[in-house]
């Protein structure tokens, strides 16, 4: 029977495959050298996955990689189906001579991610709807409340969530992006952001989050799942 799985317990369950947990999914991307190939993946992806394809991956396929998401869009979080689909899918990319990897290394483009925006509220019921129709997004399976964050229902564009304030701050944006990369990638994204002029805001959230911000001030976070539990 379908189990839903916590943050530590989906992570640990792929992260030797290759694959990362990212907000709610999981996460991977082949190296290949043409989209023909690129295809090829997604369609023995497709085939191992069978009859849960349609409610479990994801998949964008470029010339060059062919990222595969994994989540229950029933629970909108990762599901012990999720994990089986990503051994199953590892071991026929393994079979082709191929490889599933978070591409963290140095040399890579950059890692698997997912990008939020965050937007400051002092009343989200009141703005979370303008946001949802002029985006023409919708909320998560089981989470489309009043305060909810909103994702895009065809999966292309960054999920928005609201910052709930207790007051305006005037001297800062109130808008940001997070940004959520594997857990072993985000001190190294820290540390080029710090490299290319930015500043550390503050790190009493990691590795929950770390609030950089550029020369002007312009905030963004780090993400990852961890320090998120307990």
């Amino acid at each position: 029977m379908e189990q839903t799985l916590s943050r530590p317990e989906a992570s640990e369950a792929i992260d030797d495959l290759g694959w990362r947990y990212l907000l709610g999914a999981i996460r991977t991307s082949v190296p290949v050298g043409s989209l023909k190939q690129g295809v090829h993946v997604a369609t023995n992806a497709l085939a191992v996955c069978g009859d849960d394809a349609d409610q479990h991956l994801r998949v964008d396929i470029r010339p060059g990689r062919v990222v595969l998401t994994l989540q229950s869009l029933e629970h909108a979080s990762v599901t012990t189906c999720d994990v089986d689909l990503a051994h199953r899918i590892s071991r026929a990319v393994h079979e082709a001579g191929l490889r599933t990897e978070p591409e963290i290394s140095a040399d890579a483009p950059r890692s698997v991610q997912l990008l939020e925006i965050a937007i400051d509220a002092l009343d989200v019921a009141t703005i979370r709807p303008f946001w949802k129709a002029v985006l023409g997004y919708t909320g998560e399976a089981g989470a489309d409340g009043p305060e909810d964050p909103l994702v895009d229902p065809v999966g292309q564009g960054p999920a928005v969530w609201f910052q709930q304030m207790d007051q305006a701050r005037r001297e800062r944006n109130r808008i940001h992006f997070d940004v959520c990369v594997p857990h072993d990638e985000a001190p190294r994204r820290v540390e080029a952001a710090l490299a290319a002029g930015g500043r550390l805001v503050s790190a009493i959230r990691a590795p929950a989050f770390w609030v950089l911000a550029d020369g002007e001030g312009n905030e963004a976070c780090v993400t990852t799942w961890q320090g998120r539990d307990g």
